[in-house]
């Protein structure tokens, strides 16, 4: 029979816990502001995300806002722009899209405003809208229609739509 026989803890245990223990709390001490820093600025996280107050917005109008140094297009369309988008056979689009899947509400349209050939600012305003009342980019003459979606012209891709949600009837947050 073998018998089991516990021994007491000594001092050079204690020194070996103690001293393991320390090391520990320095390590973590030291590797802290090293992963601290890796998280955003102050002002990016300001930037995350912003909410925009719709209700000055007229009909037909479009309000530009800055998200994330990108311009960012809010239209209020019209029962007939959102027909013209509702009506486009997707066959005619050289990137198919549906106008359903670009928008949340059918009367508001956000889209970020970078042309996507190489990143010009479209515009929106009535009289230079080209000829699909939506954006035209005077660098390349890509033309958007009234759901950003793109018509004709060099620009690959339709406007991004950004993540977005209504807070109320009057309240838009981007982002």
């Amino acid at each position: 029979m073998t018998t089991a026989s516990s021994v007491e803890p000594t001092r050079r245990d204690f020194l070996f816990i103690a001293t393991g223990a320390a090391g520990a709390v320095g390590v973590g001490a030291v590797a802290w502001p090293l992963i601290s820093q890796m998280n955003p600025d102050a002002s990016t996280l300001a930037m995350a995300s912003i909410e925009v107050d719709i209700s000055a917005v007229p009909l037909g109008a479009i309000m530009t806002v800055k998200w994330r140094g990108k311009p960012v297009f809010i239209r209020h369309r019209t029962p007939k722009e959102i027909q013209e988008a509702t009506d486009v056979p997707l066959a005619q689009l050289p990137d198919p899209q549906t106008d359903k899947a670009r928008v949340q509400k059918p009367d508001w349209l956000v889209v970020v405003g970078i042309c996507t050939h190489l990143g010009c600012v479209p515009i929106g305003q009535a009289g230079s809208r080209g000829d699909y009342d939506g954006w035209f980019c005077p660098c390349h003459g890509s033309q958007y229609d009234t759901s950003g979606r793109i018509r004709r012209g060099p620009a690959p891709k339709n406007l991004e739509v950004p993540a977005y949600s209504f807070l109320s009837d009057t309240k838009l947050k981007i982002g």
